[in-house]
């Protein structure tokens, strides 16, 4: 019996050779289209799965009133997680990733990866030790791990275990080999404990270094967090008010309230309030968006196979009777055509697996991701997708082919029945809902990126270049390390002026990459501002064309602008109440300024986040220069390649040890909200799948539709009903679909594209042009396929369907 199921299901193929087709194509694109979700969530949500320790693992952020969440903690709670019982290890540990290079005899190798952290770090990551041991691996600022990756391309066949190696000017032993874990929120390639100086250093600091604890018991996690949250409230508030001479009361209303988060590893990636690892946050929306997103598309393709399926139908309502005649049963025909579905389904995922291999490197491209079709969850996955297309696209066409009246079907006048229309009418309105959600909402998603793209930041990054400065660790070993390295750096601006192609050279400890949220206190008649303080140089408000609305810029020919001044922006002026601010005194870093200009508001930060208020000032006013690791180039509209060669060879000279860098500001910024552009790029692929799938659907269902017609069709033409005629009512009912379908998208659309709009500080407001593009494309896609088909039905020979009749 199964072979003759096999052998109907064969020779039904080719007799309907492109319905087929079409069928397979269409499951096999929303199968695809799901199966390349499911390899982004599998790799997403498998974060730091390798680490045992990972549900014990938590990390300390903290959010002050008014201040992002961050992820650096004081060292004033050390002794509170001390006495904690159920706190096992504490490790504080440097701003994550650093790079330096790595020396050995004759070799330099740059690594990207480095981190400095306390003894126990292992302890908490538990990476596997391939040589050497963890105990020792971090016992003393002398010694060092490092990966496998980093000991072959140091050490090729060597053991690096006991060998000595420079790094930041230091010299370490090796005394572990460990191996990498993939997915973990932490990857070094080197990890060193240098932490006792920077602790010594740091001891008083309020966000200064990041936290990680193990605890013994989970449970009991949130008297943990209690104990640290009273630490920042009370007894540094406290501390605070003695030194400065208030109340508590007024000290509290001063400086705000601390909330403190602590986030088990196990949720980091997805669920953080922060990027508070080096391996970053995942795009929750992003991933949420994306597997929604395919779960529709094979939604779509299921529909559209269950309407060609019981459309088709009808041309085997003969067979049907035939079968029930000679004995067949009910169920024996629905498990015959349930078979035929599971053929089906199992062509569609070996069509699906060789499109996702095929376009795997480009998917892996977009998201920067190296996955790979492997696993044996991804093999369940799929196996269950098999049984849901089978459940949802099967049962039903067999169930309503099994039930086909015997007597009806084989007297030939099944057609005539309105059997099963409704189910297919309304499961293409459904299609068309689908098509209208894409269609539209992709229209919405692109016209807020091109909003985003073409938005007056405030600032012109197009012909300005950061470039990395690295000086070697003597120049920070000196009596005024502000002033020398101010010097250096002054000595490489007067260099690259030199160049024929450049305009200005400037540089400021800000960055255009939307990642450098850093504030400091502002104090004003009283009361305490928490918003950005960014030491600048002469000339980069001029540089980066952003406007002087009062006032005046910082000028190298007032002496005042070195030890006194300040300017703010129009958000700043706005948040301290200012009508004439020019003159206005404010303390910045226990130093009075006297406010000398304001200038144009200008984003730093992502489209997501509004514009804080800016207080800019010179480095010498407050001696930070040591800081500066940027310099800011503006070059000429002409032969900028060649400028960018001209630098890099006085790079050469200036910098032996590390490779010339160099980066577009514009660029920078843009890649703040590269996650949209991705989200947009991912619609609009996914909008040319949708039409294609339900185009093939509509075409199919309306060639069944017609072809039932034909008979009806060549009596009207003998009745003299014109062509013009004739595609009017063969096309009335698809225009209707369309509309009603239309209809029923407009509320999830305007919703849940309202919904995504929130994320922006800068969004476009739903107008209904995007409707209206929506509807006329749908509806034109619509016609060219229902008419192209009902044109063809009005050219057909009229005796052919009426010489039995």
């Amino acid at each position: 019996m199964l072979k003759n199921y096999i052998k109907i299901f064969i020779y039904h193929l080719n007799q309907n050779k492109l319905f087929s087709f079409l069928n397979v194509f269409g499951l096999a694109i929303g199968i695809a289209g799901l199966i390349f979700s499911l390899l982004y969530w599998n790799d997403e949500q498998s974060y730091n799965d390798w680490n045992p320790e990972k549900d014990k693992v938590y990390q300390v952020l903290v959010q002050l009133t008014g201040m992002p969440v961050f992820s650096d903690c004081s060292l004033f709670l050390r002794p509170v997680l001390a006495k904690d019982p159920n706190v096992e290890n504490v490790v504080y540990a440097d701003s994550w990733y650093q790079k330096d290079k790595i020396v050995y005899k004759d070799k330099k190798i740059l690594v990207d990866k480095i981190i400095n952290v306390e003894t126990d770090f292992f302890a908490l990551f538990p990476f596997k030790i391939i040589k050497g041991d963890a105990i020792s691996a971090l016992k003393d600022d002398a010694s060092i791990a490092i990966s496998d990756a980093i000991a072959k391309r140091v050490f090729g066949e060597e053991n690096p275990i006991g060998k000595q190696i420079t790094c930041f000017d230091q010299m370490f032993v090796v005394r572990a080999v460990y191996q990498t874990p993939t997915n973990s929120s932490i990857a070094p390639d080197v990890v060193m404990n240098k932490m006792k100086e920077l602790i010594r250093d740091n001891a008083t600091g309020l966000f200064v270094f990041k936290l990680l604890l193990k605890v013994k018991d989970p449970s009991k996690i949130e008297t943990t967090r209690a104990s640290l949250e009273q630490v920042y409230n009370i007894d540094f508030i406290k501390r605070e008010a003695q030194q400065e001479g208030f109340t508590f009361e007024d000290m509290a209303n001063k400086i705000g309230h601390f909330e403190v988060f602590i986030e088990p590893l196990s949720k980091a990636r997805l669920h953080s309030v922060a990027d508070g690892y080096p391996e970053g946050r995942g795009n929750y929306q992003f991933l949420l968006i994306m597997v929604g997103l395919s779960v529709l598309i094979l939604i779509l393709s299921i529909v559209n196979y269950i309407n060609l399926a019981t459309a088709n139908a009808v041309k085997r309502a003969k067979e049907v009777g035939v079968r029930k005649v000679v004995g067949a049963s009910k169920s024996t025909i629905v498990i015959q055509f349930i078979l035929e579905t599971v053929l089906i389904s199992l062509l569609s995922i070996l069509l699906a697996l060789v499109i996702v291999e095929i376009t795997l490197p480009y998917y892996n491209d977009f998201l920067n991701k190296s996955l790979r079709i492997m696993g044996s969850q991804f093999y369940l996955q799929l196996i269950l997708i098999v049984v849901l297309i089978v459940l949802f696209a099967g049962i039903l066409p067999a169930i309503y082919v099994a039930n086909f009246e015997t007597l009806k079907v084989l007297k030939g006048n099944f057609s005539r029945s309105k059997s099963g229309i409704w189910l297919r009418n309304g499961m293409l309105i459904f299609q068309f809902t689908i098509a209208t959600f894409f269609i539209v909402g992709s229209y919405i998603v692109y016209q807020q990126i091109d909003y985003l793209s073409n938005k007056d930041l405030g600032f012109k990054g197009d012909q300005v270049i950061a470039i990395n400065l690295n000086f070697p660790k003597s120049d920070y070993e000196v009596a005024n390390v502000g002033q020398n390295i101010y010097k250096k750096y002054s000595t490489i601006k007067q260099e690259l002026s030199k160049i024929k192609g450049v305009d200005q050279v400037s540089t400021g400890l800000l960055s255009f990459d939307g990642f450098d949220n850093s504030l400091g206190g502002v104090l004003y008649n009283g009361e305490l501002f928490k918003e950005r303080t960014i030491a600048v140089d002469f000339g980069l408000f001029e540089m980066m064309k952003i406007e002087v609305v009062q006032g005046r810029s910082l000028n190298q020919k007032y002496a005042s602008d070195t030890i006194n001044s300040v300017v703010i922006n129009e958000k700043a002026q706005k948040l301290m109440n200012m009508k004439e601010p020019i003159g206005k005194e404010l303390i910045i870093k226990q130093r009075k300024l006297k406010i000398i200009g304001v200038v144009k508001d200008f984003n730093l930060l992502s489209p997501e986040v509004d514009v804080s208020g800016m207080y800019f000032y010179h480095f010498k006013t407050v001696d930070i220069a040591q800081n500066i690791g940027t310099v800011f180039v503006k070059l000429k509209s002409d032969n900028i390649e060649n400028t960018v060669a001209d630098i890099e060879k006085l790079w050469a000279k200036l910098d032996t040890e590390y490779p010339f860098k160099y980066d577009f500001i514009n660029k920078q910024y843009a890649r703040s909200y590269e996650s949209y552009v991705k989200q947009k790029n991912l619609f609009s692929l996914l909008n040319v799948v949708v039409i294609l799938i339900a185009l093939f659907g509509l075409f199919a269902l309306a060639s069944y539709s017609i072809q039932r017609r034909m008979k009806e069709i060549a009596i009207r033409k003998t009745l003299g009903a014109g062509t013009n005629f004739l595609l009017i009512e063969l096309s009335k009912q698809y225009i209707l679909y369309c509309i009603i379908g239309f209809l029923i998208a407009l509320f999830p659309i305007y919703y849940l594209l309202n919904r995504w709009l929130e994320n922006f500080a800068y969004r476009i407001e739903i107008s209904i042009f995007p409707f209206i593009i929506g509807f006329a494309a749908l509806l034109s896609l619509t016609l060219l396929v229902v008419l192209s088909r009902a044109y063809q039905a009005t050219k057909v020979d009229v005796l052919k369907y009426l010489k039995y009749e």
